[in-house]
């Protein structure tokens, strides 16, 4: 784990890559990653997260900046910007329920092919995907998700990367952390090592690549 100023961490992500990002409607994103991303102009980026927040907020501030070309997460309908977006055939939007989204991307952490899952079996949901047929009941057949940069926030922070989070702010972050192929935490605080309790790691410091200092 190297501890990297912002700017420097930014310039690691190319135009065209994918990122996972943490948050529930902005709570729980890494804003200043999100706001450097903006302020370096990456482009043409995919982004799978649980939604795209609203306009000009967390991940909301990508779409205003029109810096994403797809978008794989479970709402948009509080973002219109995401809408017209999509509408005029500026943003390509895959739309995943909530709970088969975390679990394609739980089987992308942990080195499965996929999930099966009964939600949308029987809906538009189920329209050109494998269906298969597991004791008596069928199931979607949901690839896994795995993503160039993880770019996670957490509460805390030690001086190795061990991470904890707060409450809700949680959400996806520690999810997303397993499914990439490098990790960028930026904290709320950074603390010595033994401040967090080891039962309170959620995220332990060898997957984490990148800490961005603070300031």
């Amino acid at each position: 784990m190297q501890t990297i100023l912002i700017s420097e961490a930014v310039a690691k992500i190319p135009d065209g890559a994918s990122l996972m990002i943490g948050g529930f409607m902005a709570v729980g994103s890494p804003g200043r990653i999100i706001d450097e991303l903006v302020r370096q102009g990456k482009r043409d980026l995919t982004v799978i997260a649980n939604d795209t927040a609203m306009p000009n907020l967390g991940i909301g501030k990508l779409i205003h900046a029109r810096l994403v070309s797809k978008a794989i997460v479970s709402h948009i309908g509080l973002n219109p910007e995401t809408q017209q977006q999509m509408i005029a055939g500026e943003l390509q939007v895959e739309l995943v329920p909530q709970g088969t989204l975390i679990e394609r991307i739980r089987a992308g952490g942990y080195g499965l092919g996929g999930i099966l899952t009964a939600t949308g079996v029987g809906t538009l949901v189920e329209e050109g995907k494998q269906k298969v047929t597991v004791g008596g009941k069928d199931y979607l057949v949901e690839p896994a998700l795995h993503a160039d940069f993880a770019l996670v926030n957490a509460f805390l922070a030690d001086y190795l990367g061990n991470l904890s989070y707060a409450l809700t702010a949680r959400n996806f972050n520690p999810v997303i952390a397993m499914a990439a192929d490098t990790v960028i935490v930026d904290a709320d605080n950074v603390v010595p090592v033994g401040v967090i309790a080891p039962d309170h790691v959620m995220t332990p410091s060898s997957i984490v690549d990148y800490l961005i200092a603070q300031e």
